[in-house]
């Protein structure tokens, strides 16, 4: 008797941090992983041996620039011929910077939104006939300043509250074959650029569980929608160990 197939996720800035622990979480538990990346050749390329070396053909690597609309659909349907099927998608790609009003230009507007408005909406409408077949899932990567503005960062806010706002009309559009839901991490990892360290401990300290959390978190919470959470849809869920109750 053949093998079942292993349900297949594309992930989206796959290769480090956040991205990289969903990998290693979902493969785990019997995902294959079509794995995004764009600058980060190396490390994704690292990660696929790894994990190809405990399960063969387990990772298939897309390099993509999340900007490139035409590249979006066509590594869709990369990852869907892969095993033939795909059933789910992860949003995880993100821009941060700030954007100091003032000095807000069309290119700071074209970066923020690309990775985390743009490209989400135009993976998720190519996915969405393969999700269909299988009942699949969507995850979006989303953040509490979408709601409760950060200063000088007025785009990046911007893009994730379109973020939320598709992720909502989403869940009703694709109903009933697929579920969409996003993710607002806390303090889990740094940002490695446009945010200053100094204000970690004051953000720590009025965060309720009075810690930062851990990559491992966002990937459990990741699991949980995709696998588990068949009656969920439509919702954000914060993963912040509190904190967006002190903002």
């Amino acid at each position: 008797m053949s093998k079942p197939a292993c349900p297949v996720v594309l992930i989206t800035g796959a290769a480090r941090r956040i991205g990289a622990a969903v990998v290693r979480r979902l493969h785990a538990e019997g995902f294959d992983i079509a794995l995004h990346y764009h600058r980060s050749k190396v490390e994704a390329q690292a990660l696929a041996a790894e994990l190809s070396a405990l399960r063969a053909d387990s990772v298939l690597t897309l390099d993509a620039d999340l900007a490139d609309d035409a590249r979006l659909a066509t590594m869709v349907e990369e990852a869907a011929r892969w095993h033939g099927r795909l059933d789910a998608l992860v949003n995880n790609a993100s821009s941060f910077h700030a954007t100091p009003v003032g000095s807000i230009d069309g290119t700071a507007w074209d970066n923020l939104f690309a990775s985390n408005a743009r490209a989400p909406l135009f993976l998720s409408q190519a996915a969405a006939p393969h999700l269909a077949v299988h009942q699949g899932a969507i995850v979006n990567m989303v953040d509490i300043y979408a709601e409760r503005p950060l200063r000088e960062h007025t785009v990046y806010g911007m893009a994730k509250a379109a973020l939320v706002a598709m992720t909502q009309s989403l869940a009703i559009e694709l109903a009933p074959q697929v579920r969409v839901n996003a993710i607002a991490p806390g303090a889990i990892l740094w940002p490695e650029h446009g945010k200053d360290y100094t204000e970690r401990d004051t953000m720590i300290a009025a965060t309720p569980l009075k810690r930062c959390g851990d990559p491992d978190d966002i990937a459990s919470t990741v699991l949980w929608l995709l696998r588990d959470a068949k009656f969920v849809t439509g919702q954000v869920i914060r993963v912040d160990g509190g904190r967006s109750l002190a903002l």
